[in-house]
């Protein structure tokens, strides 16, 4: 049964500016994500790269249909500097993604 599970292919981005206030958080989300993979075997990361236009850090995902990405992403805000995350909502072709950035300063 678990063969038929529904997989959904979305994109964790870390913008820029939030990379560059705190250079070790690539590294601190390739770890929760190694890490969550062990808790959650359906969950698995395709494929991590630097986008070069934007200075983003991308990380392709592999998310099971029982799986909520929200849940992943307040777990990993407990483990990374202060943040916000947003979902873009793009095409239909085009898989779903997350920007996690700065929180906006008041």
């Amino acid at each position: 049964m678990a063969s038929e599970e529904q997989i959904t292919v979305t994109e964790l981005r870390l913008s820029y500016r939030y990379i560059k206030e705190h250079p070790w958080v690539v590294t601190a989300v390739n770890g929760f994500l190694s890490a969550y993979f062990m808790e959650q075997p359906s969950f698995r990361v395709q494929r991590h790269f630097d986008e070069l236009e934007s200075g983003m850090h991308v990380w392709i995902c592999e998310v099971p249909g029982t799986m909520k990405m929200t849940t992943l992403l307040r777990r990993l805000q407990a483990d990374i500097p202060p943040c916000q995350y947003s979902h873009v909502t793009t095409e239909p072709t085009i898989p779903p993604h997350y920007v996690i950035d700065s929180r906006e300063s008041s």
